[in-house]
């Protein structure tokens, strides 16, 4: 399967998961969101751009930390399941979506965002090149001194090479594409910022095994 196909393929399977099972994550914040805000605050952040918000349930807890969020995803399903919770909760005022797939460039200005988080984004199914297209420019809408946080699955995880491979480190299970990351990956993708933390962590009932990666701009 070409990547393009592959993208083609995830995109709708999304669409539909979330169709499915509105709001499957729950309403509670991942624990990576809850350390990304408390590190956001204490670096002087005002607004968050979420990279792959889904419905929402982290780029609500931003707006509920007092932050102006800006979230991206390529499903609108999820997307208007997060702008109906936004309403419903009082914060639409405090949370702007946008329909983006991350392959594309960012529709952002240089230097115009404090913070970015992505949870669980650069490891869907994305090539090493597209993840590396991303991070620069990431790097590029971001102030001098903005953090960016991401969480990935890595090559410790216990789906690692299980299911249908696709290369380039990615495999698929239950219709699920992950693009596994090894420490190298990460330490490539760290170049040119400031590397703060490779945090190891474990979520989910299989476990899923992720790293929490934090790194800066250089002020």
């Amino acid at each position: 399967m070409s990547e393009s196909e592959l993208a083609r393929v995830q995109r709708a399977h999304w669409q539909q998961t979330y169709g499915e099972h509105p709001g499957m994550y729950g309403e509670k914040p991942s624990e990576p969101a809850v350390h990304a805000a408390a590190l956001f605050r204490t670096a002087g952040a005002r607004d968050v751009l979420e990279l792959g918000a889904g419905h929402g349930r982290d780029a609500l807890h931003f707006a509920r930390e007092g932050f102006a969020v800006r979230a991206t995803d390529f499903s609108p399903v999820g997307l208007e399941q997060l702008r109906d919770a936004a309403g419903t909760r009082g914060m639409a005022g405090r949370v702007t979506t946008m329909v983006h797939d991350v392959r594309e460039p960012l529709p952002l200005a240089d230097a115009s965002v404090d913070a970015v988080f992505a949870h669980m984004l650069l490891c869907m199914a994305l090539s090493t090149e597209e993840i590396h297209a991303l991070v620069t420019d990431v790097r590029r809408v971001l102030r001098p001194g903005g953090s960016f946080v991401y969480t990935v699955r890595h090559t410790g995880d216990t789906h690692y090479r299980a299911g249908t491979g696709h290369g380039d480190g990615i495999w698929e299970q239950g219709g699920f594409a992950v693009h596994f990351f090894s420490r190298g990956l990460v330490d490539a993708l760290a170049q040119g910022w400031t590397l703060e933390e490779i945090h190891a962590f474990e979520e989910g009932d299989l476990p899923r095994r992720l790293w929490r990666v934090t790194q800066t701009v250089p002020g």
